[in-house]
């Protein structure tokens, strides 16, 4: 209890330090997005990733806390995929080998001998969705974050639950990591996750609810990993469908997103991640409670309704369509990354 304290604390520090000299860096080497006509520098992502794993196999070599069996590989999985987004952040990446990569990292990270071959084929499909899923939440200012660390806190009581403790206390580390990067990060943001940190956010926590649930049945098991990653799926979908019905690229981005959508309605930037971490925070909420047996996993029909309706309310908001976009390549290195 006390090194979990210590460590989140440590944490969360370090990455609040990391991710403000990182900005500097970023801005010079071009490593920037282009947000409401501001650059924003994009390694906070490697300020999560570098703290997160430090401190985690500080606790393993010490054994103080150690991992346990599986979640080592588990954390160097999710670091291979952070290095892939580190990539896309720097030089340009077609969207398929994003998610050849990240398969590949699930491949060998879900417990088979527990899941068996086709529920294990199914986690692996869950990773790849919902890493890409939580990919799609870095367009706002705070709210992958945000979202990240309401998310890590639910999968870490799953895995408390299930007396991981190495588990736990990775995820409780992570939620620190990513608290001290959203110190720079809430609106209005001085640096931002980038493909690097919100690939490593959704892979990681996607993989560990995958880890934690292995070895149960396959639908409370499926409640359970979707109520946490509501919001996120949430999104996506909204975008999806509203790109689909202006028949416009999937890929190309534009203000579709849940967070422009209540925009109309009056919520500023700030109040906009606040609800929809609020949201989070009841969804994954009634998947903790699912997973702990103090609840049938029948109150998940609940969320997924609310799901469903949101995105329909969501599809009737107007928004301002985007004009022509602008080039991926702006001024030599800048780039616009798609969302």
């Amino acid at each position: 209890m006390l090194y979990g304290i210590a460590a989140a604390t440590a944490a969360l520090l370090l990455a609040a330090v990391l991710s403000a000299l990182l900005r500097v860096p970023a801005l010079r080497a071009g490593i920037v997005d282009r947000r409401r006509q501001r650059r924003l520098p994009l390694l906070g992502g490697v300020a999560v990733v570098a703290v997160t794993c430090l401190v985690a196999w500080a606790g393993q070599w010490t054994r103080v806390a150690p991992l346990g069996e599986g979640v080592g590989r588990l954390l160097v999985a999710a670091a291979c995929v952070a290095g892939l987004g580190l990539v896309a952040d720097v030089w340009r990446l077609r969207p398929r080998v994003l998610v050849a990569g990240t398969a590949v990292a699930a491949a060998f990270v879900v417990p088979y001998q527990e899941t068996g071959v086709p529920g294990g084929l199914l986690g692996l499909g869950w990773i790849v969705l919902a890493t890409l899923a939580f990919k799609g939440l870095d367009h706002a200012d705070g709210l992958a974050g945000t979202v990240g660390v309401v998310t890590a806190f639910g999968a870490g009581a799953c895995a408390a639950a299930e007396v991981m403790d190495g588990l736990a206390v990775l995820l409780s580390v992570f939620a620190a990591a990513l608290t001290g990067f959203l110190m720079h990060n809430w609106h209005p943001a001085r640096i931002g996750l980038g493909a690097c940190g919100s690939l490593f956010t959704g892979f990681l926590l996607s993989s560990s609810l995958v880890f934690t649930r292995a070895g149960y049945d396959l639908t409370p098991s499926a409640a359970v990993v979707f109520c946490l990653g509501a919001v996120a799926l949430a999104d996506a979908l909204l975008v999806v469908l509203s790109r689909s019905l202006a028949r416009r690229p999937l890929l190309r981005r534009g203000p579709d997103h849940l967070v422009h959508r209540l925009r109309p309605l009056g919520l500023t930037p700030q109040g906009s991640v606040v609800l929809l971490g609020a949201g989070s925070f009841a969804s994954v909420l009634v998947g903790v409670l699912v997973h702990t047996g103090w609840t049938g996993d029948g109150v998940v029909a609940w969320v997924a309704g609310g799901v469903l309706l949101v995105v329909a309310i969501a599809l009737r908001i107007p928004v301002q369509q985007p004009r022509r976009m602008p080039s991926t390549q702006v001024r030599g290195q800048l780039r616009v990354r798609n969302g």
